[in-house]
């Protein structure tokens, strides 16, 4: 008797990694997993408390620190787009006005700003919990009626959240 036999092609990926521990994301922190294959565009999953980045394997050579920078604040930005635009039409709805315009754009030495009727808020804020984003958008907010910390602002905000001042240290 004689046994047919097939050919099988297939190709082996041999992965290389680069980690960083802990990387925060609403709240919670996660194990960051850089691997290196054979795919065109990079590729974000998350799973089990552990992010893992796919990325070409044209990157090898690079500074696997300045390619996990890029990769996280590429994410910061993708997730910030939904909450603080979740936040934004929540605090919409909870003050009845709106922003002639908000962007999302990192800044270096604050979360949030409103300057010219404009809210401009850090995608680093995604490090933190919804409650902190919330209370950021919502700080905003009560700068387009009052510019600065004065007792009208400081009532505003108070009675939209009771307990500010837990959230004052991220302003």
């Amino acid at each position: 008797m004689r046994i047919m036999t097939k050919k099988i092609n297939f190709k082996i990926t041999i992965e290389e990694t680069a980690e960083r521990h802990p990387v925060p994301v609403l709240g919670i922190d996660y194990k960051v997993k850089i691997v290196y294959k054979n795919v065109k565009v990079a590729e974000l999953d998350v799973e089990d408390e552990i992010i893992k980045i796919s990325l070409p394997n044209k990157y090898k050579k690079a500074n696997n620190e300045k390619i996990l920078d890029m990769a996280i604040d590429k994410m910061y930005e993708q997730i910030a787009k939904v909450e603080v635009e979740r936040a934004m039409e929540k605090t919409r709805i909870l003050l009845g006005f709106a922003p002639e315009d908000y962007e999302i754009k990192k800044m270096s030495d604050t979360f949030g700003k409103c300057e010219n009727n404009k809210i401009t808020i850090n995608p680093e804020i995604v490090k933190y919990d919804r409650d902190v984003i919330d209370y950021i958008v919502l700080h905003q907010y009560c700068h387009l009626k009052y510019k600065n910390h004065c007792k009208s602002f400081i009532n505003l905000i108070e009675k939209y959240e009771p307990n500010f001042k837990k959230y004052e240290k991220f302003i």
